[in-house]
């Protein structure tokens, strides 16, 4: 299907990059991204998302907005305090691109619920702030064979991979992709959210839009993936690095 003259115009910026052109727009109006949290980074990736003009965004989160939210989530402004963030960031998402379908799951992911909550999408963004919450949805993403784009921050400092190793299922060891587990095997002792250590708000936002773009590249197949590599950014520095990341032998996700 042809773009419309509106499409044409309000997705020129994208249309003009060869690494995505029209088709590459086509793949993302037609694309059907799953957000896992919708706070600080789960928002500015969304914002981007339905400005790219991607179809669909499912929306997961059981929170409500509240006023220490408004330093660092963009999605929201200061009359969304105390209403439910699918519902705030939803409307928000539509005034943004009401071609954008939005599905809002105010529900919290759990192993009970992630296969349906999950259900119908081509990739996953993982902003969650809890541990418990991102290995169960690596294990979803890992069984469902969906790519998961999953960041963290804490502080000053941030972090960010694809994990695809729900694509490389039965393929040699060597040849397989990680998941997130094969980087964090065991669940921390203490658990270091924002609210408990603090964050600066900007980075929260570069985070984001890193997620968007990884996503956005995944789905037109523009550059190179980061799958297998993690992303790591020191924002008082400015400094950041790329290292590699090998599936783990003993994985308890992936190594079967």
């Amino acid at each position: 299907m042809s773009l419309t003259p509106e499409q044409l115009e309000r997705y020129a910026r994208h249309i003009m990059l060869r690494e995505i052109g029209g088709p590459g727009q086509q793949k993302l109006l037609n694309a059907h991204v799953a957000l896992v949290g919708l706070g600080a980074l789960g928002g500015p990736a969304a914002l981007y998302l339905a400005a790219a003009g991607v179809g669909s965004l499912t929306l997961i989160d059981d929170d409500i907005v509240s006023l220490s939210n408004l330093q660092r989530q963009v999605l929201f402004i200061g009359g969304d305090v105390g209403r439910p963030k699918t519902e705030a960031g939803g409307a928000r998402l539509t005034g943004l691109n009401s071609g954008t379908t939005i599905h809002a799951k105010r529900e919290r992911l759990g192993a009970a619920n992630a296969a349906a909550l999950l259900s119908g999408a081509q990739i996953v963004i993982d902003g969650s702030d809890s541990f418990a919450t991102r290995f169960e949805v690596n294990v979803a993403c890992h069984e469902l064979g969906l790519p998961l784009v999953s960041g963290a921050v804490g502080r000053w400092s941030a972090q960010l991979s694809v994990f695809k190793s729900g694509l490389s299922k039965g393929r040699p060891a060597g040849e397989r992709l990680p998941c997130y587990r094969c980087l964090v095997a065991e669940m921390p002792e203490t658990e270091e959210t924002c609210a408990a250590v603090g964050v600066v708000g900007p980075l929260t936002g570069i985070v984001g839009a890193r997620l968007a773009l990884e996503a956005i590249k995944e789905i037109t197949g523009a550059g190179q993936s980061i799958a297998g590599n993690v992303w790591l950014f020191d924002g008082l520095s400015g400094d950041s690095r790329t290292v590699k990341l090998s599936a783990d032998p003993a994985c308890p996700v992936c190594s079967a």
